[in-house]
């Protein structure tokens, strides 16, 4: 099983931001920020772990929010005596994030200042959210203003915090309702120079058609016009979900809108009983019945069990096909399936189908046993 990531954002970490502190901070009782911190440390995950190191900063800091903030941000300069959490690196400044978007709401423009400086440190697309809730219009306007910075690291803040669905943070209602506001943001940011900000916009584009798919396939449509190959980049990752729900649209706009006229053939899964911890081999042949030839985007669908027995599908990405009349093609795909932090396995019959241009064929079935 692959290593928890509470384990690299161990002890050292309230130990180093202690000392970084009290290098610029001298009254600060390091000795008892740090046992404070430790205090029930172990039990937690990674984001309760570095929740629990800003509410010590605020016990430890001064009552007063902008001379905490300022001793925070001075801090920043202070060079670690070591690597901590090291694979990691950034997330460091997680806990300096939170503080900011624990208690720095009525101090809108030092706190903009504050996630400024942290964002080109680590990211302040968990704290930004908080402020965007606060204060809509303010914050709003500021990242406007920040889409046309010269740091990639605050354009990419614009699109990553305003993103409705952001993994390890709550959603964003208003804008899972309406999200206008922030694609008026990704159109600042489509044609942005920055591969690490134009994966961002795609990114939040991506979660805008999981609530507005018809939204999301007028803008890519809107997008595809004189795009750049950058920017078509963009259009096709954002698509990617609508593209495994298999949504017409999505399919349509990527030229897969086509029912494919074909056969699946020689179906192969092996073993048919493995057991938790080790692989299956799942492949097949798809012929082309057609006169002409056709392009065919080929996906995997596995029905993964879950703990209550209920089946829950996962879509893997296979190939693009372009098959001349009667030519066949291989796909297959390898599945481990050893327990990971991001999916647990359960014994049961998974079902498992390939999709051609959004239609599903059924290959069979595994038995995933316990041993």
């Amino acid at each position: 099983m692959a290593e928890p990531l509470k384990n690299s954002f161990g002890a050292d970490v309230p130990r180093t931001i202690g000392r970084m502190i009290a290098a610029v901070f001298p009254r600060f009782d390091q000795q008892g920020f740090v046992r404070s911190s430790l205090d029930g440390y172990d039990a937690l995950e990674l984001m309760p772990r570095a929740w629990k190191i800003a509410h010590q900063l605020r016990r430890f800091l001064p009552d007063d929010y902008e001379q905490a903030v300022e001793i925070l941000l001075a801090s920043l300069d202070q060079k670690p005596e070591r690597t901590v959490a090291q694979g990691m690196g950034g997330f460091l400044f997680l806990p300096h994030v939170f503080f900011v978007a624990e208690y720095g709401l009525e101090h809108f423009e030092l706190s903009m200042r504050a996630q400024y400086v942290l964002t080109q440190r680590f990211t302040a697309e968990f704290s930004i959210r908080r402020y965007l809730e606060r204060h809509q219009a303010a914050t709003l306007a500021r990242l406007t203003e920040w889409s046309a910075d010269a740091s990639e690291d605050v354009r990419r803040l614009v699109s990553e915090g305003t993103r409705p669905r952001l993994p390890w943070a709550p959603r964003l209602r208003a804008f899972q309702a309406d999200p206008r506001p922030v694609l008026a943001l990704l159109e600042r940011l489509k044609d942005d120079p920055s591969l690490y900000v134009r994966r961002s916009v795609a990114n939040n584009l991506n979660d805008i058609g999981k609530d507005h798919p018809v939204l999301l396939v007028e803008t890519a449509t809107r997008w595809m016009e004189n795009a750049t190959e950058e920017r078509r980049w963009i259009i096709r990752h954002a698509l990617r979900s609508a593209v495994k729900r298999g949504e017409s649209g999505a399919l349509g706009l990527l030229g897969f809108g086509e029912a494919a006229r074909v056969s699946v053939e020689k179906v192969h899964i092996a073993p048919q009983r493995p057991t938790i911890g080790s692989s299956v081999a799942i492949a097949c042949e798809i012929a082309n019945r057609a006169s002409l030839a056709q392009r065919l985007l080929v996906d995997l669908r596995v029905h993964y069990v879950k703990a209550n027995g209920a089946q829950r599908p996962k879509v893997f990405k296979l190939k693009q096909l372009q098959l001349a009349p009667r030519e066949t093609a291989q796909v297959g795909k390898t599945l481990l399936l050893a327990q990971l932090t991001t999916r647990t396995h359960y014994p049961g019959q998974h079902a498992v189908d390939v999709l051609i241009n959004g239609q599903a064929y059924r290959l069979g079935t595994f038995e995933l046993t316990e041993h």
